[in-house]
Formats: structure tokens, sequence, C-alpha cells
């Protein structure tokens, strides 16, 4: 059996399988809903129901209140329909949003490489092409792994039968505890995708900043390399974050890029270099390293950070101090599953994320 969901104001009609969630069929339907954490915890996906019956799911009590239930409120990536629906959304799509419709893939693991001591690059070969935008995610199925495990696409959608994750061992975490203990070479991993609305905005004509930290370089890197391959003319610029040198990953394919492409800048920082580094180069905070290139002046630019919230923050309190405001400043925080979307706070001069 299946119930036709319509979402309102856009008048999308979308067909949900019996026990699938709203936000689920939707997204593998190429139908935008706002979402984040995707368990019922953060409220970023809330709907109003405006006809039909619908079981609430596992919608946590505090990102669904009593109150917002009694008034028809659900949450997408927990509610069930249970007949027709006709529902009210948030719908903001960016008209450079392609909307690519959610599959299930097979991937076959290709070669796992060490990128730093603490991040591991997985690529993985898929059953048949994917089609996404730079800047998306994929997320992962892990044997004996409670939950998916959302990880961003570092190649450029050019080559769409394989997908380049960058893994950061995070300690105590299962998900990547498995990934960088566990895989290897031939493995087979279920995934779905493509997830996400972190993508660059083609039709505007600013020049690009990336901020990245840690292993947040995926998302920019697949960014960079598709405007790269599209022949792109504004100018790009890198700011791409570490502790000390060995946690710099992929620092000399990137300068090589800059000998290739005039429009290409890359400003590496790092912010505990050791004496064995014999850095020369920036050292700070990423943040600090970006307000240091730009003279604290940042108008005229689009921005795009994608790393820990702790960078995040500091990158947009910087960026909008120095004249960049909210409708020019996108991001990709990086949450491990222990973080919990409900514990994630917002930057104060930021009105929503």
């Amino acid at each position: 059996m299946t119930y036709a969901v319509t979402v309102e104001p856009t008048g999308d009609v979308i067909e949900v399988e019996e026990g699938q969630t709203i936000l689920d069929a939707a997204l593998r339907q190429g139908v935008w809903l706002p979402f984040a954490c995707g368990h019922g915890t953060c409220a970023t996906c809330k709907v109003q129901v405006v006809e039909g019956d619908v079981d609430i799911g596992n919608a946590s009590p505090f990102a669904l209140m009593d109150v917002e239930r009694d008034e028809g409120k659900v949450l997408a990536c927990c509610a069930i329909p249970e007949s027709d629906l006709v529902i009210e959304a948030d719908v903001d799509v960016d008209p450079d949003f392609a909307g690519h419709p959610v599959e299930d893939f097979t991937a076959t693991v290709v070669s796992i490489e060490n990128l730093s001591p603490s991040i591991k690059e997985i690529r993985v070969a898929l059953d048949r092409p994917m089609t996404f935008q730079a800047g998306q995610y994929v997320n992962l199925n892990l044997p004996g792994v409670e939950g998916s495990r959302a990880f961003s696409i570092a190649n450029p959608p050019s080559d769409d039968r394989h997908i380049e994750l960058h893994v950061r061992l995070v300690p105590g975490g299962a998900g990547t505890t498995w990934l960088h203990e566990s895989l290897k070479p031939g493995d087979e991993l279920d995934l779905s995708g493509p997830y996400g609305q972190f993508f660059v905005r083609k039709s505007d004509a600013k020049d690009v900043i990336f901020i990245a930290g840690g292993s947040g370089l995926s998302s920019p890197q697949s960014m960079i390399l598709d405007l790269l391959e599209q022949g792109d003319t504004r100018q790009i610029y890198l700011f791409q974050g570490a502790r000390n040198l060995s946690e710099l990953y992929n620092r000399e394919r990137l300068e090589a890029l800059t000998q290739t492409h005039a429009n290409f800048h890359y400003i590496p920082a790092l912010n505990e270099p050791t004496d064995a580094d014999g850095w020369t180069g920036f050292t700070g905070f990423v943040h600090e390293a970006a307000k240091d290139y730009f003279d604290g002046r940042f108008n005229g630019h689009k921005a795009y950070l994608c790393g820990p919230p702790p960078m995040i923050n500091a990158a947009i309190n910087t960026l909008m101090q120095g004249r960049v405001f909210e409708a020019d400043i996108h991001m990709e925080k990086f949450l491990t599953a222990a973080d919990g979307a409900a514990s994630e706070t917002r930057s104060a001069l930021f009105k929503r994320i």
C-alpha cells in the first residue's frame, strides 16, 4: 500500500510506501525537505499536517513538544503516513540545487590510504553511476553498527562511478573505528545518496572562499575540482587548517592545482606546528589565516565552510565582521554520532544554519 502526500506550498506529490517516513520518500523522489539529524532530535524537518492521519514515530519530546503534537506538527524524518496527507513545509530550495533523487548502491572498496595519522582515504566503486552535486554526502551502513554514518564525497561529480571519502578516526566511535580497523579492499558496503544542501551557487558571479578544517576538506575538494574542471573563471581561495604538518593532508595535490590554474589560491594554516615541522606558513587557526590574507575585509565573496562546529562558528563570526552576510555564507558542520544534533549550538550572529 502507498499513500499520496502533497507538499505545500510547492504542490509536489510524493508516494509513500507503508512504513516509510515522509522524509525518506521525499528524498528518494527528488523532493527536498529541510532536515539535519534524520533521527528525530533536531526539529529541522518539522512540518504541519493539514489533512490526514499520521504516526509521529520516535520523535524526541524536546524536538516535538506536546503542544506542537496537538497542533498537528510532526517530524518528517520520523512521521509515517496512515492515510493520504497534505503537509505544509518550510521549503526554500535554492535555484542552483539540482535535487537528484536519493538511491541505494552497492559499493566495492577499491583502495584505502593513510592521508594523515587520523584520516584515511577510502575509495569505492559503485555498482552503477551516481549523479550528485559537488559538496553532497552519502550514508554508509556498516556491519554491527547501529544506524547509518554520513560522509562527504571528496571526488568531483565527473567521476560518477566512484566515491572518495575522507574518514577521521573518532576515539570511541563505532563507525569510524570499524572503517579504520576492519575494512579492507574488496569488501562491499551498502550506501545511499546523494544527500545534502551544501553545494556551490554557480549562478552567483562572486569570487569564492573555502574554509576547511580536518577531514572537512572533503566537500571543498570536490567543489573546487568541479569548478576547475568546468573552467570557472572566478577567483577561488582555499584556506585549510590543521593542528600540525602531519595532519595537513593532500597539501601537494592542492599546491599542484595552483600551478595549473591561475585563479586557484591555496593557503594552509597550522595552529600547533611542531619544531620538526619546520613550518614557515601561517601559524594560527584557519579563520585567522583568512582574516590575515584578506586584511579582515571579505565583502564581494561567497564563503563555503566545512569542518567541526567550533571552526565553523569562528569562521562565521570572522566573515560577518568582514562584511560577508548570511546569504553569502554556506556550511557543512561535521558532527560525530556522539555529538548529537540536539546539542548543536548556533552562532549568535547567524539566524539559520
